[in-house]
């Protein structure tokens, strides 16, 4: 295998076709994978749920929007709201992708498909596909060479090796076809009490 992106494609067609996705872009964690999704929706104010990963409204603001924070309980899936947006960082089961949505995964050591690093953007878009591929790889096309391409917009390393790709289709392989929801963390603290999101509530 000379090229080292073909298997975090074979990766992600997998991961694509297990979850009901026409398209899945893998990257190096969710909450990347989260901010990337804010940039492609240049995102304003988001709604969230005021117990969830520290992260999340770290991610939104580092993409230049306001959090508001709500009173919600939730398991496995949430919308960062009004965008098409999911954090789905506790669900992985077949067929799980809703269309016209962005659902970001998680692969850390204690979410469902156990990598220990990793996740993944799923969607049925060609367009957010092409930019979130190039998002995750410093604004730059993977078929084009570096001594000739010309990035056209700013990007993030946050590609997933494929070693950790090649890991993700083991594990994938052997998933159940139907898993349940992880239930929400029963320490996630209440963010609306953290003073570095003070200034940043909408």
């Amino acid at each position: 295998m000379n090229n080292p992106h073909t298997v975090v494609k074979m990766f992600e067609e997998n991961l694509a076709e297990y979850t009901g996705a026409k398209y899945a872009v893998s990257c190096d964690n969710c909450t990347n994978a989260i901010r990337m999704c804010c940039d492609y929706y240049k995102v304003e104010q988001v709604t969230i749920p005021k117990r969830t990963y520290l992260s999340v409204p770290q991610s939104i603001i580092q993409a230049g929007g306001k959090v508001k924070f709500e009173d919600l309980k939730w398991k496995g899936v949430y919308q960062l709201k009004p965008y098409p947006i999911y954090d789905a960082a506790k669900r992985l089961t077949s067929n799980m992708y809703v269309s016209g949505t962005l659902m970001c995964l998680s692969f850390g050591i204690k979410k469902p498909l156990k990598l220990g690093k990793g996740g993944a953007i799923l969607t049925d878009s060609l367009e957010a596909y092409e930019a979130l591929k190039k998002l995750r790889w410093s604004g730059r096309d993977e078929q084009i060479p570096y001594d000739v391409d010309n990035p056209d917009f700013l990007g993030y390393n946050s590609y997933i090796t494929p070693e950790w790709a090649a890991r993700g289709m083991m594990l994938l392989g052997v998933y159940p076809q139907h898993a349940k929801d992880q239930v929400e963390e029963p320490d996630y603290r209440d963010l609306t009490t953290f003073k570095i999101f003070k200034n940043e509530i909408a």
